[in-house]
């Protein structure tokens, strides 16, 4: 049901930015030459990010996330329904030997951090007593109303009604502050109202994970700094990156250009490709162990294949009236590889380094999940074994943004260094 909501809550958000700034903002303000064009449909020059959807985008995720955190950052107005904390009563109705009896149950729901004592309340008459407990906020509890009653199960007695509501073993009433299930040996079980907002076990809010990150920058974590796992993680990456790009490219150079290579390394390449390279995790631990140069090798062959591909898609795209033009102009091989070949091929080899550079940053993750003593992946699986939630999220927001900056500094160099892609 909460999902339900905090999807309605995106798309409502969505929609009503998209009108806001497409039909009053965009219109009020001066348009640039793109938008002067006759045809913009089809055609990708045209199509350029929106800086105004891209951070109403952004602070949405974390209005949401604000929202069903019961963020202090948010007024209170903005919050999702949280859970109950406060004192609920029920009154249990027990039969016993011909002869029924109610008693008031008085539960004191309160917050996870705190330690709190039941309140006391006055037994009252008939051999149903009333009886009292605590119960954390987002937890649930057996209360065993017969304890201080005159007639006990043992001696026959029995629940029969929740709020003069007939229930049975297995069944569920409604409260106004939660719900009471009778479990199958008759003892209500008393659960909360858990409201919208998500328990801090599971996600914590904003200002939390901002806390632990102040704290893990001047502190570090597991005897290192936060700079120096992402140092390594990234380190990783580099190098098997690298190697990868360095096998690969010449290998698609020369599977898109002479027929015995591409028979020849055609079904291994094909073979490895849609192999997903946590799969090789296992064996590449066998072979090289769990240090460096396994990770290493790992993140080279998740490498190797993307940019082999990317590099004989590139050659077999060249345009062959610029190889025939090259040709009549009396140019020889070496040359046309150099200035028809290489410079034609180098949008789609960045475009798979992009690709490949993405698939070994997730890699790496995934492999320092598995064994290593440094590492954003290392991070987070330690922080999950002690349900250090803050840390989790610390860790991936620090991928995403990391992986984030990485593929904006390729398509930077992309646009420096071949700036005729999309050219004819």
């Amino acid at each position: 049901m909460t999902g339900f909501f905090v999807l309605a809550i995106y798309i409502g958000v969505f929609v009503v930015s998209f009108f806001l700034v497409t039909k009053v903002v965009h219109r009020a303000t001066v348009r640039d030459f793109t938008s002067l064009k006759t045809v913009t449909f089809g055609d990708e020059s045209a199509v350029r990010p929106n800086r105004w959807a891209g951070v109403i985008s952004i602070l949405t995720i974390f209005l949401i996330w604000g929202m069903f955190t019961g963020s202090a950052l948010l007024p209170k107005f903005l919050h999702a329904p949280a859970p109950f904390v406060g004192t609920a009563e029920f009154t249990y109705t027990a039969e016993a030997n011909g002869q029924r009896d109610d008693a008031t149950v008085t539960v004191l729901v309160h917050p996870r951090e705190q330690d709190v004592e039941a309140p006391e309340v006055a037994p009252g008459d008939g051999f149903a007593k009333n009886d009292s407990a605590t119960i954390a906020q987002w937890r649930t509890g057996l209360i065993r109303v017969d304890s201080n009653d005159e007639i006990t199960k043992a001696d026959g007695a029995e629940v029969v009604a929740i709020n003069g509501q007939p229930i049975a073993r297995g069944e569920t009433v409604k409260i106004d502050s939660g719900s009471v299930t009778l479990s199958d040996k008759g003892t209500p079980n008393f659960a909360p109202s858990r409201g919208w907002q998500m328990e801090p076990l599971y996600l914590p809010p904003p200002e939390e994970v901002w806390t632990r990150t102040v704290q893990v920058v001047k502190e570090g974590f597991r005897g290192f700094t936060l700079w120096e796992h992402l140092g390594y993680s990234l380190f990783r990456v580099v190098v098997g990156f690298f190697f990868g790009a360095l096998v690969g490219i010449p290998l698609g150079y020369a599977m898109g250009l002479s027929n015995w290579f591409r028979g020849w390394f055609d079904p291994i390449v094909e073979f490895m490709r849609p192999v997903p390279p946590l799969a090789l995790i296992p064996l590449v631990i066998i072979w090289f162990g769990i240090g460096e140069s396994g990770k290493i090798i790992l993140l080279f062959l998740a490498a190797l294949w993307i940019m082999a591909i990317a590099a004989r898609s590139g050659v077999s795209g060249v345009n062959i009236s610029k190889v025939h033009a090259a040709y009549s102009l009396g140019a020889s091989k070496s040359q046309i590889m150099r200035y028809v070949i290489v410079p034609n091929s180098l949008p789609e080899i960045f475009t798979g380094a992009r690709v490949a550079m993405g698939v070994c940053w997730g890699t790496v993750v995934a492999a320092e999940l598995v064994a290593a003593e440094q590492g954003a992946g290392m991070m987070i699986m330690v922080a999950s074994r002690f349900q250090n939630t803050d840390i989790v999220i610390l860790g991936i927001i620090l991928i995403g943004i990391i992986g984030f900056g990485i593929d904006m500094l390729m398509r930077y160099a992309e646009r420096i260094l071949v700036p005729w892609k999309g050219k004819a």
